[in-house]
């Protein structure tokens, strides 16, 4: 079994706040994150991948498709966006970085186990000291 990681990286704005929450319990509970006129990270994504290595290819996966798969399906819907109001795949979810990862791992496992590898781990750096990976159920 071999591993192999791509890093991608996206900037985005969230919130993270409970709408039955009025702003003074949202800043009680969430900080600073629950700025009402939203924040920003420069969050790096770490998608990888589980298998065995195809003998006529040499290698798992090719790169440069698991690549392609992550920024159509990932990257390029959240670069520069609001997690929040404009990505698909998050409306009407909270969007802390857990959610996010789990979610991310949503869109690409049927994909990168039809190019005949297992997503392993999708991790998430939003800062430089906080991070979250998730390995599936």
């Amino acid at each position: 079994m071999i591993f192999i990681t791509r890093r991608e990286r996206f900037n985005a704005a969230h919130r993270l706040f409970h709408p039955d929450y009025d702003d003074k319990t949202n800043l009680q509970i969430f900080g600073k994150c629950s700025n009402p006129n939203w924040h920003g990270h420069n969050y790096e994504l770490f998608v990888t991948v589980k298998g065995e290595i195809n003998p006529k290819t040499g290698f798992l996966i090719n790169l440069t498709s698991l690549k392609d798969i992550i920024r159509r399906k990932i990257t390029d819907k959240l670069d520069h966006k609001n997690l929040n109001v404009e990505v698909d795949f998050l409306l009407g979810k909270f969007t802390s970085t857990e959610v996010l990862c789990v979610s991310i791992w949503e869109q690409l496992e049927a994909e990168i186990q039809q190019m005949g590898a297992q997503l392993h781990c999708v991790k998430i750096t939003e800062t430089e000291n906080n991070f979250v990976e998730y390995y599936g159920n």
